[in-house]
């Protein structure tokens, strides 16, 4: 495999994770309003960071990607993420 065709794989791997995040960070917005809001990057970040490696997991849990285990792991993780970047316990 060629570097291209590995960043690819990478970056197509990821990509369930970075939409997730960018979804929770501007969603987060109209749905916690009350709650302490960080910069967008810092919840993004918090958010992409908690995906990769909710997948990663998924990845070496079941020995294969592409699982909606995986994925409904990954969806309640990045939101829990972002309540906790948002301090939202607090409002």
């Amino acid at each position: 495999m060629n570097p291209l065709d590995f960043l690819v794989h990478l970056l197509s791997f990821a990509a369930p994770a970075l939409a997730v995040a960018v979804l929770v960070a501007l969603g987060a917005r109209l749905v916690m309003p009350g709650a302490r809001r960080p910069g967008w990057w810092a919840s993004l970040l918090a958010n992409s960071v908690t995906g990769v490696l909710v997948l990663a997991a998924g990845l070496w849990w079941f020995g294969r990607d592409g699982k909606m285990a995986t994925y409904a792991a990954l969806v309640v993780a990045v939101a829990t993420a972002q309540w906790l970047v948002g301090r939202a316990w607090r409002s």
